[in-house]
């Protein structure tokens, strides 16, 4: 046979939920829980953290890089042979032993710094000889005369 139930009594729904109460109402709202990101991609990169930069306590070189290739390392010593006195005669143009790490750049604001010849290089024509010395042939402007600049330096 079934039993009648008991009223409960009204104090019970008048008081303050307990704990658990407390606890259960906050599991079924979800407190607490944060949004779930939804990954498109099937690899997870980690994310960008902050990147500071580098306070050294001591420097790393004692000094400054020295640069190899001033005017003086990149020309080596005139040529003066017969072809090259001819090219100076018929072309205007100076015949140079030159660095063979030297590139025509160099080459060319080398001899314009070490003779005077500002914007007197017309264009630089360079080769490696057989030997393994690199000849370079500095072609003048009409401004400049070859025959005068190889007597002030002493090739004729």
């Amino acid at each position: 046979r079934h039993r009648p139930r008991r009223a409960t009594p009204a104090t019970t729904t008048t008081m303050a939920p307990s704990k658990a109460a407390k606890a259960a109402t906050e599991i079924k709202k979800g407190a607490g829980s944060k949004d779930v990101t939804k990954r498109s991609k099937v690899h997870f990169f980690r994310p960008q953290t902050l990147k500071l930069d580098k306070t050294p306590k001591y420097p790393r070189k004692s000094m400054p890089l020295r640069v190899k290739m001033d005017k003086h390392q990149v020309i080596k010593y005139p040529l003066t042979t017969e072809s090259a006195m001819k090219k100076i005669e018929d072309n205007n143009t100076l015949v140079f032993i030159v660095d063979v790490k030297a590139n025509k750049r160099q080459i060319k604001q080398a001899v314009s710094e070490l003779h005077d010849m500002a914007g007197g290089v017309q264009k630089v024509n360079t080769l490696i000889r057989p030997d393994g010395q690199k000849k370079a042939y500095v072609r003048l402007t009409q401004d400049f005369d070859a025959l005068d600049v190889a007597n002030r330096i002493g090739i004729i």
